[in-house]
């Protein structure tokens, strides 16, 4: 039998998009709206994730939470403003 090596020029923690989906599937619905815009906008701040996809603050911080925590976006400082976080999707 072989032995599986890892290609060490690849991330280990990147997602497949079915692990990525599977994750996803147990999310509230504002998560999942929150990773649609991301799909087609991102990266974006906070802000304007609330203004793309017409949800209040707190609803879009929740989400951003909770896609967090299940390890699905990931986020940066922003270039043009460092106190704003930038969110991606972590695929």
């Amino acid at each position: 039998m072989g032995t599986i090596v890892e290609d060490p020029g690849k991330a280990t923690d990147d997602l497949s998009e079915s692990e990525f989906r599977e994750r996803l599937r147990e999310l509230p619905p504002s998560a999942k709206l929150v990773v649609k815009v991301l799909e087609t906008d991102g990266p974006l701040p906070q802000g304007e994730l609330a203004e793309e996809s017409l949800l209040p603050d707190r609803t879009v911080r929740y989400a951003l939470n909770r896609l967090d925590e299940e390890e699905l976006i990931e986020s940066r400082r922003s270039i043009t403003d460092p106190r704003k976080q930038v969110y991606t999707l972590a695929r």
